[in-house]
């Protein structure tokens, strides 16, 4: 220890040098972070903001990505899943995504989520009335140009719909602020009877139409449904099978979610791999650099184990301070992101990236730092000659 103090004091430029580039390394860390956590909420907090416990039923054999909209599921799939043990609540849902226009003149792109009233895939309104009136929606609370009381109206059917409430919190999907409504509404623009204006209870009454996306599930006691459990099909009806997926995996199920969250953690593991090459190639550069020094010590007796243990330590000291420092300026900076970026700074996802670029740069360093065993003491008296 007092060997690795002494020369980080010693030689504190170099030491600064290669400090700075893992400060460098983990700001970029901790903005990769950001904004992955970013675009996963600004893709997913819709379904992020369920219960832990849900899982979706999809009509078998749909493709998992964009499987929300590709899927169409009816009411016998429904009835299957209401029946199945271990199911506290089955509730259909439809999925689709709508250009429309706001009485105001702005145009905006909203996810229509149909849902029953009163389910647990319904959110309760932070502000306003919750999902319940044929021509009301309930809108996150991140859209933009929309007010209480706002009419859109969607593009080629000139259906009217009125703003009635927000979520507490932010609610979107694929990129896109979700607007719920009640399904029997949703029914209605996706058999393609809506009719120009708003919606009422009497045309809702009138249509025929029994087909929804997916289904939601929620287990019994909290505890989750694994994907493919349970899959709901009736005696000898194979049409009414379905392709079950846990929360989580659903996410990939959206537009885009698996493609973002995959390049984005290849960079970051791009990142852990060069912040290990770098930090092993500078302590392979300081270890052969002091190898007469090394010797000396051998010499007088130092084990190979204590040269070992004061180079790790040489390195973690180096890493955790500068590692400290970068994270310091990462959220510096992510504080200065503008608003319309998709970017959130979570401390979690922070601190699994800090001890990935500790722990992996320790092992860079272990790798060079091997290479003090090999120093015999005869080396010091070559030195001297």
């Amino acid at each position: 220890m007092f060997l690795a103090l002494r020369e980080l004091a010693f030689a504190r430029g170099r030491f600064s040098l290669m400090g700075v580039v893992i400060a460098l390394i983990a700001i970029l860390m901790v903005l990769l972070s950001g904004l992955s956590a970013g675009l996963v909420n600004d893709g997913v907090s819709g379904l992020k903001s369920l219960p832990s416990s849900t899982a979706f039923a999809f009509d078998e054999g749909t493709r998992e990505d964009n499987a929300f909209s590709r899927s169409v599921v009816d009411e016998d799939q429904l009835a299957a899943w209401q029946d199945q043990p271990g199911v506290a609540e089955a509730s259909p849902m439809g999925v689709s995504i709508v250009n429309a226009e706001a009485d105001t003149g702005e145009q905006v792109d909203l996810t229509l989520f149909g849902v029953e009233p009163g389910s647990f895939l319904a959110p309760p309104a932070g502000a306003g009335s919750d999902v319940g009136e044929p021509a009301g929606i309930v809108v996150s609370a991140t859209a933009e140009g929309l007010e209480l009381g706002t009419v859109i109206t969607l593009d080629r059917i000139d259906t009217e719909l009125e703003v009635v409430g927000f979520t507490d919190g932010q609610a979107t999907f694929g990129h896109v602020d979700i607007a719920y409504l009640p399904l029997d509404t949703w029914q209605l623009i996706a058999a393609g009877q809506a009719p120009e204006g708003a919606p009422t209870a009497e045309q809702v009454a009138d249509l025929d139409f029994a087909e929804f996306s997916v289904i939601g599930l929620r287990g019994e006691d909290g505890s989750a449904l694994a994907a493919g459990d349970a899959a709901a099909f009736t005696a000898g009806d194979d049409a009414a099978e379905t392709t079950t997926m846990t929360l989580e995996d659903s996410f990939n199920a959206s537009p885009g979610y698996q493609a973002e969250t995959l390049t984005l953690a290849m960079i970051q593991w791009f990142l852990y791999a060069i912040g290990a090459l770098v930090v092993g190639a500078f302590f392979t550069v300081w270890t052969i650099q002091r190898s007469h020094e090394l010797a000396v010590l051998r010499a007088m007796g130092a084990s190979a184990r204590y040269l070992l243990r004061d180079g790790l330590t040489q390195a973690a000291i180096l890493l955790v301070v500068f590692t400290a420092v970068g994270v310091g300026l990462g959220i510096g900076l992510g504080a200065l992101m503008p608003e319309g970026m998709p970017f959130a700074l979570e401390a979690p996802a922070i601190a699994v990236a800090s001890g990935l670029t500790i722990l992996l740069g320790l092992l860079g360093a272990a790798v060079a730092v091997l290479r003090v065993t090999r120093i015999e003491p005869i080396t010091a008296l070559g030195g001297a000659r």
